[in-house]
């Protein structure tokens, strides 16, 4: 398992970010907020398979009525995920969401001069422009703390404010600064329950932001804890390669604390994504891990169709979850590289399939239409 960056926890509903709590999986409704009985069933989805967090857009006072009775319809039928107001351009909105939500997400970037069509800025303006946003956000912290509700400081590199831009360009040092001045607010009025994301559509810019962030905030005694997230990753093999390689790199480095795979696809894709990048980190453990070599002209059976069978027999085993298992094409360098599975099926010359437990054999000569049978029989035996 990673060894993480220790953070401090933070409440999101019956969900605890940071610490040492499971990284936890978030996702975002795609409707929106007025149509509830469509959010309600697609909570119900992404919670069913797996989602531990959900974020609705909310833009006006009338979708934040609708996310009240959304929380109420899910609570009914005894669904408790963590619900997220998202607001971009409103601090009087995600006031309102307070105390509703379980988590307001806000744009630092949009709640300041963003609207601003200036590209110079003096010193004078740019202190001014920062004195209005830090007393925006006292306010708004201000009532969090009453309320007792997280907020998460979302900077997202295409939507800093004009004046960081014109200051400090848009890479991972403006993020920073955007950050330190909502970090600052904070501070200023001792809310403590804040999250923070560094985000971009470009995996190099999203990883040198949050790795600035983390020396950051070590030199300076904060620890809060990060979302992760390429943001507008795309749909397909792309989408999830690039969110594996900014998320997955942050996560091995022991950085991050909850996560969302921000595909343009249907939400409940992001959820399998989710779970894939953080097994193949080691960061949670959902299923048991499956190795297998890429064959080659000296594998004599079907290795893709038995890989297939024992994937979709093995995910049927809750209690296999913990295991590692090995389907290897032939011994040449099967069983030097299948060594540390718990249990290795090899190829032999003859077609038929050979079963080890570490580097002793447990079986031989089985037919690959057999093999999971007599792998369940195995590892009866052992107890597993």
């Amino acid at each position: 398992m990673i060894e993480r960056r220790m953070t401090r926890e933070v409440a999101v509903g019956n969900v605890t970010i940071g610490g040492r709590n499971d990284i936890a999986i978030q996702s975002m409704t795609n409707i929106p907020t007025r149509d509830i009985a469509a959010n309600v069933l697609q909570i119900c989805e992404l919670a069913e398979c797996g989602c531990d967090i959900v974020r609705l857009a909310i833009g006006s006072v009338d979708d934040v009525k609708s996310l009240a009775k959304i929380k109420k319809i899910l609570l009914s039928k005894g669904v408790t995920i963590p619900l997220v107001a998202d607001v971009h351009f409103s601090p009087t909105i995600a006031s309102d969401c307070l105390g509703i939500a379980h988590k307001v997400r806000i744009n630092a970037g949009n709640f300041s001069d963003k609207m601003a069509h200036s590209k110079q800025f003096s010193d004078e303006e740019f202190s001014s422009g920062r004195q209005i946003l830090v007393e925006k956000l006292r306010t708004l912290f201000s009532r969090a703390k009453d309320t007792k509700t997280t907020l998460r400081v979302g900077i997202n590199c295409g939507s800093l404010a004009p004046r960081i831009v014109h200051k400090f360009g848009s890479g991972d040092v403006a993020m920073w600064e955007s950050a330190r001045e909502c970090i600052d607010a904070a501070n200023g009025v001792q809310f403590r329950d804040l999250i923070l994301s560094f985000k971009a559509s470009d995996a190099k810019k999203m990883i040198a932001a949050n790795r600035m962030a983390c020396s950051k905030m070590d030199e300076i005694g904060w620890d809060f804890p990060l979302h992760l997230g390429v943001t507008e990753a795309g749909d397909g093999n792309y989408g999830r390669i690039k969110s594996a390689i900014g998320i997955g790199t942050l996560l091995v480095d022991g950085i991050g604390d909850t996560i969302r795979v921000s595909l343009t696809e249907d939400p409940s894709n992001e959820i399998a994504a989710a779970k894939d990048i953080l097994q193949a980190c080691g960061a949670r453990r959902y299923v048991a891990e499956i190795i297998s070599c890429p064959s080659c002209g000296r594998t004599s059976y079907d290795i893709s169709a038995t890989l297939a069978r024992i994937r979709d027999w093995i995910k049927k085993i809750p209690r296999a979850g913990h295991l590692k298992i090995a389907v290897m094409g032939c011994m040449v360098n099967g069983l030097g590289e299948s060594k540390n599975a718990d249990f290795s099926v090899i190829g032999t010359p003859s077609g038929n399939l050979a079963i080890y437990r570490g580097e002793n054999r447990m079986a031989n000569g089985i037919h690959p239409d057999k093999i999971c049978e007599k792998l369940e029989e195995i590892m009866a035996h052992f107890g597993v």
